[in-house]
């Protein structure tokens, strides 16, 4: 078997051309520096000292890329989210994760120091000797252990058993702690999923802090005490006060020790919350400089609406949370009389904006309907994506279906274009072949049970450009005998209506990674996930092992998921290349989905005094966590004297 070794090559990098200009006499005596915020702190003694503070081998993060610099000490970045739930980005935007991707959108070690890889079968984790928590208590071995044994594998915190991307063929991986900085995972089979779903914007959690959770946990606690907590928290047992307090990504809980470079010091609710430098951040710059550069970050809860405005206004630093391309024009003209610049980054989702018939809605009529290929196929046909990329999107949007994009090496023109041009004539005989009625005086077809058919289209009311795109396909539907209705709604309720199986169709962005190589897991493809909007309940099925949801019951969606089955047994990369080939041509057949348009670009607004945003970026989900592939930890302000004044 193969093995390979990641480790942190940045840092072997650039302490030898430190050493080459004789800067350093060796790799210890790389110079370390801390921000001046602290060092009343370290004097009074309430602080360790930085070199405690920090691991014996940190994260050197080097900033010799175009437009980049070390940086000074201080200053607040200003941000504006639509939802104190939004908090959880600033673990999307700081990043900190056991391997994230580079701006190569390469998997590199950042909180471990390095890793081994034994056939996609093992992998060996070596943390940072000295690495701490924010609160100062070592991160080690023992973190990985707890989640292991007293999370994973506790019947009571998780009842429907380890998350799926730790099994393999049903099987759970052996895991050994090998010494207090190394853990082993070792599968019988290959296991591709594992470092991708680290390293991911949503990461793949393994680990917590043991030694704050313990006092919450049944096995480490009094039970009595415990169900008083509990109690007194509002929460049902110990089981339920565990999940409310540990939830890392949530970042609702400012006592929870985190490893993010920035820490939530603001319980909700809240309409303003500021995170703090971690004192203990683990990533210096090329000049032994401790990261994070800015010391605190502010989020302000804004009205989604509103959001534009107050950007336009000079209310935010750093901003693309609730701005669309649609705002663009406005924020150009506020630009010229502000003290910031707008951008647009590229981006890479499948589609920008899609329709997800829901082929588990409850509704017997519209679900026999809508698993119907014949009429996906009418309802795409019958949508006119040249108009709506002229009036919507000044005519810079690719159109077409929702697939792989045309930087993704497994590209196919058919992929964008089958079933995705306006043809109200072919649309017409396919509605006309599914025996629905020819349209009404009032120019409407009807349902098999005499119904008019009218289909409601919920959104999650945060992008107005939806409901425009909406408005000029409901005047190609009307053309083909179909009303549509468009309903807004908020997110969380949008999301638990199709989970529930109330919604018959909605509108989102498309796929996420819309770049995948043969390497990448096609599993977002298949149905394996409660959240993909058309098939939810087929994706709680696969997500519980049987245990909610319901099985796939329709032959090519259930070929799609033998086919993600088959990808992870594959030997090499030629026979993952055909996987994708077959589940990328089933999806443009299919159209599971219905894309619109793409390549939407993104509104980046950036104070002019901020340094280190990249002038281009790929604003990204995941891969690439928005912000997060470029380091904000390493954005630092030419005066930070001024930032400071806006708050």
């Amino acid at each position: 078997m193969s093995r390979r070794c990641i480790r942190a090559l940045d840092h072997c990098i650039v302490v030898g051309l430190l050493l080459s200009i004789g800067r350093l006499g060796g790799a210890e005596s790389l110079p370390h520096a801390q921000a001046p915020a602290l060092a009343d702190r370290v004097a009074k003694g309430e602080l360790a000292a930085l070199d405690q503070r920090l691991p014996q081998d940190p994260k050197v993060v080097l900033l010799d890329g175009p437009g980049k610099s070390t940086g000074r000490y201080g200053g607040q970045i200003r941000t504006l989210m639509p939802r104190s739930k939004d908090v959880r980005l600033m673990v999307v935007y700081g990043y900190a994760r056991l391997l994230g991707y580079n701006e190569s959108f390469e998997i590199v070690p950042d909180i471990l120091d390095r890793v081994e890889i034994d056939g996609d079968r093992v992998f060996t984790f070596f943390l940072r000797r000295g690495h701490k928590w924010s609160d100062g208590h070592p991160f080690t071995t023992e973190d990985f252990r707890y989640f292991w044994e007293d999370v994973a594998n506790n019947a009571e915190l998780s009842p429907f058993g380890m998350p799926a991307v730790l099994l393999v063929d049903g099987e759970a991986p052996e895991f050994e702690v090998i010494d207090e900085i190394t853990v082993r995972y070792t599968w019988k089979s290959p296991n591709p999923f594992f470092l991708p779903a680290i390293a991911g914007a949503r990461p793949l959690y393994i680990y917590s802090p043991a030694h704050y959770m313990k006092q919450y946990h049944v096995r480490y606690a009094d039970p009595e005490a415990l169900a008083e907590m509990a109690k007194a928290a509002g929460q049902r047992n110990w089981a339920a006060l565990h999940h409310l307090l540990e939830a890392p990504y949530k970042n609702h809980n400012p006592d929870l020790p985190s490893l993010q470079p920035w820490v939530n010091t603001s319980r909700p609710p809240s309409q303003r919350f500021v995170f703090e430098r971690n004192a203990y951040f683990y990533r210096v710059d090329e000049l032994g400089q401790q990261l994070p550069y800015v010391d605190r970050v502010i989020i302000n809860i804004a009205d989604t609406k509103l959001i534009p405005a107050k950007t336009g206004a000079g209310e935010s630093d750093l901003q693309a949370r609730a701005l669309n391309f649609s705002d663009y024009t406005f924020l150009k003209h506020s630009e010229k009389k502000a003290d910031w610049d707008v951008r647009l980054w590229e981006t890479t989702k499948g589609s920008h904006v899609a329709l997800f018939p829901n082929l588990n809605v409850n509704d017997p009529v519209w679900r026999t309907l809508l698993r119907d290929v014949r009429f996906r196929r009418a309802l795409s046909l019958g949508i006119d994506r040249r108009e709506i990329n002229q009036v919507v999107y000044f005519g810079l949007a690719t159109e077409g279906n929702n697939t792989v994009h045309d930087k993704s090496p497994l590209y196919r023109a058919a992929y964008r274009d089958t079933w995705a041009k306006l043809d109200l004539a072919a649309a017409n005989r396919l509605l006309d072949e599914l025996g629905l009625s020819s349209p009404d005086r009032k120019g409407i077809r009807r349902l098999p049970d005499g119904r008019d058919m009218i289909i409601v289209v919920e959104t999650a009311g945060e992008d107005p450009q939806q409901t425009d795109v909406l408005e000029l396909i409901h005047d190609t539907w009307l053309k083909i005998g179909i009303k549509l209705f468009t309903k807004p709604s908020q997110r969380e309720v949008l999301r638990n209506r199709i989970y529930a199986g109330e919604t018959l169709m909605s509108v989102w962005g498309g796929w996420d990674n819309a770049v995948p190589t043969a390497i990448v897991s096609p599993q977002d493809f298949a149905p394996t996930s409660q959240d993909q909007l058309q098939w939810s309940k087929w994706g709680q099925y696969f997500q519980t092992k049987g245990a909610a949801g319901e099985p796939v019951d329709v032959p090519e969606a259930k070929q799609l998921l033998d086919l993600n089955k088959a990808w992870n047994s594959a030997r090499d990369n030629q026979a993952r290349a055909e996987i994708w080939r077959q589940i990328l041509e089933i999806h443009a057949d299919q159209l599971f989905t219905i894309g619109i348009v793409a390549d939407v670009p993104q509104p980046v607004v950036v104070n002019r005094k901020l340094r280190n945003v990249p002038e281009k970026g790929v604003y990204n989900w995941d891969p690439g966590a928005y912000f997060g592939v470029y380091r904000p930890d390493t954005f630092w302000f030419e005066d930070a004297s001024v930032s400071a004044a806006n708050h």
